[in-house]
């Protein structure tokens, strides 16, 4: 075994490896940016070494600066986490070549699986399904549209070096392909440095099922059976769970038999993920179950997996790495009971998953489930890299008791200021649909707006109105209405809430959970933080208009591109410009009718969050 690891990764994940590595009593190596200094992995290492500023570019994705913190340290081996350079094939060498341990896949391996055409291709060779479409190496714009039209729409355009849902992009109608195509290859460039793609048959009703593999140095391969990632949001998963709902064993058999023949066919070596798109319009069968890619690394979503099996697949990649066999054989791997993962982000649901950025000024994970977190209370989620808080683990002997202890525990969730989506994670764990494994990779596009917590309800209105009336904050009795001496009160509170104003009544069967921050009292409810408060003196509710024409930047991030000048006539809903963040594009698009007035912006403009971009004003010039 090593006696030094390097981990060339950050947050959650270098936590997670550096607690399986003290175990073995491997001495752990944390680099880190300047922008996550303070954060728990840094502390918690045996050694942390800086290595550059915030940007990825110039330290996590900084293959020199890497190894020279390896040098410096005397690492052993180095293990890449996921993201960053864990599929980095030259980076792989490199660390071989330096004499070090690569802690992940051969950089052969990583070749062959890492555009997604050429592993089609591999693929169909050694008799695994694969998606229909187009690989072709014919990358102009009317070939690609062309094999868009005889494919049939709706296509998925991807990119060939793409993962983790970036560089993808559903198209409907022909008359969208170009524009789609050429945000899908700014994003591919952004992401991956490479601007192809492949063209597929979009599967309407899909399934996202992946398969666990593991293979050592002496050929040895097995699985861990699968895991449902089928709930997603533009591509990015958002709840996992282990074993597929549905997947019965004869199916269950083929795919896991398939993933096999895949990681055997590249000759791999370490952890592995074979992802497979399945045609859920009826029962899962094998017959409509397709390769889709591998992701040669350890997964986020590992940790289903683990609750699972009961194995440390952080020790398995570590002894793989060793040059030991694989510790069990595969009649040796059991699948015990059913685990879900939820992925806790700081982003806004009801702002369209605008990610959130600041100090996590309060911050309460749960006890009674695994939660693998990146920070903690008090450390800052900036809008350098994903916006990721924590991941919510919950096992239990059934697929229901398994979604119950989920659901409560996201729900016991508190997060301020920062916004989070823990309250719709509650309540997709709650959800009747979800809970009969009623899903697919649309169901938050079916389900979205009603899972969403976009004004409070009577009982958050009440409880605000509770712990208002207690005495939370401010003086209780100016908000109450009604109160007699020696006669029956009016329990009706006028309360605050995010803003605006509404009457609740104070209830003594209610629990309030409200928590006084420096700046304001915030409401915790099923997941969600409401700001609430007292009116002001005088205060009414205020009623704004429609739309003044004042366009603000939903987040922080960089504009890429302008679409208008100042001047220009524009349509309800044409492009005005687009703004990057955390290698996301958002289009921001005309209210109305009207006429471009002061552009504020240009592109390479980094912008804050509701910062004035651009203005448009009603009529003709």
């Amino acid at each position: 075994m090593m006696e030094s690891l390097l981990i060339a990764n950050r947050g959650e994940i270098a936590r997670r490896i550096i607690r399986t590595a003290k175990m073995l009593d491997i001495r752990t190596i944390a680099v880190y940016s300047d922008a996550d200094a303070g954060l728990p992995f840094v502390r918690e290492a045996d050694e942390a070494i800086a290595i550059g500023p915030p940007s990825a570019r110039e330290s996590y994705l900084s293959q020199e600066r890497i190894l020279d913190a390896a040098r410096k340290a005397g690492a052993a081996a180095i293990h890449p986490g996921y993201g960053f350079l864990s599929e980095n094939a030259e980076f792989a060498e490199a660390v071989e070549k330096a004499g070090m341990l690569w802690v992940g896949a051969p950089p052969a391996a990583i070749r062959a699986m890492g555009l997604k055409d050429a592993a089609k291709e591999l693929m169909q060779a050694a008799g695994v399904p694969v998606t229909p479409g187009y690989l072709g190496p014919d990358q102009s714009e009317a070939r690609l549209a062309s094999e868009a039209d005889a494919i049939g729409y709706p296509v998925l355009i991807k990119a060939v070096a793409g993962g983790g849902g970036k560089g993808m992009r559903r198209v409907d109608r022909r008359e969208d392909f170009a524009e789609l195509l050429a945000s899908c290859r700014r994003e591919a460039t952004a992401s991956f440095g490479d601007d192809r793609v492949l063209i597929e048959r979009y599967i309407a009703n899909p399934r996202h099922i992946e398969v666990q593999v593991f293979a050592d140095k002496s050929g040895n391969c097995v699985h861990l059976f699968e895991r449902d990632c089928s709930l997603q949001r533009r591509h990015q998963k958002v709840i996992e769970e282990a074993p597929a709902p549905g997947l019965d064993a004869t199916t269950r058999a083929a795919i896991c038999g398939a993933a096999i023949k895949a990681a055997k066919a590249v000759n791999y070596v370490g952890a592995g993920t074979i992802e497979f798109i399945a045609d859920a319009s009826s029962s899962l069968n094998s017959d409509r179950i397709w390769f889709m890619e591998m992701n040669t690394r350890l997964q986020v979503e590992h940790p289903v997996t683990e609750a699972i099996t009961g194995e440390d697949l952080v020790l398995w990649q570590l002894k793989v790495a060793s040059g030991e066999p694989l510790p069990k054989n595969q009649d040796e791997i059991a699948m015990n009971g059913w685990a879900f993962e939820a992925r806790l982000y700081a982003e806004n649901p009801s702002a369209g998953y605008l990610p959130s950025t600041g100090r996590l000024e309060h911050l309460k994970l749960p006890e009674t489930v695994r939660v693998d977190s990146g920070v903690d209370q008090g450390n800052e989620i900036t809008a350098f890299y994903d916006p990721m808080i924590a991941k919510i683990i919950a096992h239990g002997p059934n697929r229901e008791t398994a979604l119950s202890k989920l659901a409560a525990a996201c729900a016991g969730i508190e997060v301020w200021p920062v916004k989070s989506n823990a309250g719709l994670l509650a309540r997709i764990a709650n959800d009747p649909d979800f809970r009969a494994a009623q899903i697919d990779t649309g169901f938050l596009d079916r389900h979205g707006e009603g899972l969403l917590a976009k004004e409070p309800d009577e009982t958050v209105i009440d409880k605000a109105a509770t712990a208002l009336s207690k005495g939370t904050v401010g003086d209780p009795w100016s908000a109450l209405t009604g109160f007699r001496i020696a006669g029956p009160s009016d329990s009706r509170v006028r309360v605050r809430i995010d803003g605006h104003l509404h009457w609740g009544r104070a209830r003594g069967d209610l629990e309030a959970n409200a928590v006084g921050m420096d700046e304001a009292t915030v409401l915790f409810d099923a997941g969600n933080a409401w700001p609430i408060g007292l009116p002001h003196a005088g205060e009414v509710e205020a009623n704004h208009g429609v739309g003044d024409g004042a366009i603000l930047s939903p987040m922080p991030g960089l504009v890429i591109s302008v679409e208008v000048t100042e001047g220009a006539l524009v349509t309800k809903g044409d492009r005005l410009l687009t703004v990057e963040a955390m290698k996301m594009e958002h289009t921001l698009r005309a209210p109305f009718d009207g006429i471009v007035g002061k552009l504020q912006v240009s592109p390479g403009a980094r912008v804050s969050e509701n910062q004035l971009v651009v203005t448009v004003m009603k009529g003709e010039q």
